[in-house]
């Protein structure tokens, strides 16, 4: 038999009745055990961002790479290596040894240059400073060497990284993508590469480097 509980002025109450208000105080309870608050402060993250980190527009890449012949170089951006189109200008009818040169040359200059309003922007930065020149070998040296201007010893880890993965994506390199590369004078020169782990941590990792025999 179903007891029907009198509330005040005796009106009647249902036992589903009764038993939603009892459940008031449980339900309360289990709430805050879940860590769920009532606020009617609203919530400000502030402005979404207005680039994405290391994403470039068509139009800013075109602007930037609108002359000579297409390359690309490396940029730090986000703490990584990534590449950023770039063009240099290499005269017709250039031998070989001395394209090399060149296009090592219009590289290094493009690594020096402070990046675009756009790029900067998005995050991209240079720790190649400005003023750094490339040869051609010296006697002795292996054909496809290159020397700096300054020692590559005397270089950030960084400034190597980007200049050794840019050469190394480039007609600049030896034909399995190393880079022989040394300082002014009497330097010793050094077989450098570009691994995925350089790309990917630049500031932290050097390019590797095996000495080169009889240079």
């Amino acid at each position: 038999m179903t007891t029907l509980v009198r509330g005040r002025g005796g009106r009647r109450r249902t036992p589903l009745a009764s038993l939603s208000l009892l459940s008031l105080p449980l339900l309360a309870v289990l709430l805050a055990g879940c860590g769920i608050r009532s606020t009617q402060v609203p919530t400000d993250f502030g402005p979404a961002p207005s680039r994405v980190p290391c994403a470039l527009s068509g139009q800013d890449i075109t602007t930037q790479s609108s002359h000579g012949i297409p390359v690309q170089v490396f940029l730090i951006c986000s703490g990584q290596l990534v590449t950023v189109d770039r063009s240099v200008r290499i005269p017709d009818g250039t031998a070989e040894g001395a394209r090399r040169v060149l296009v090592a040359q219009g590289l290094l200059d493009e690594l020096a240059e402070t990046p675009s309003t756009p790029e900067q922007q998005a995050g991209y930065t240079t720790d190649v400073r400005g003023g750094m020149t490339v040869s051609g070998p010296r006697p002795k040296d292996p054909e496809d060497a290159l020397r700096l201007s300054t020692p590559p010893q005397d270089l950030t880890s960084a400034a190597l990284a980007q200049i050794i993965c840019t050469f190394s994506d480039s007609a600049a390199a030896r034909d399995d993508g190393s880079v022989i590369l040394g300082g002014p004078d009497a330097t010793p020169l050094r077989g450098y590469a570009c691994p995925t782990d350089v790309r990917a941590d630049p500031t932290t990792k050097s390019p590797p480097s095996t000495p080169i025999s009889g240079a």
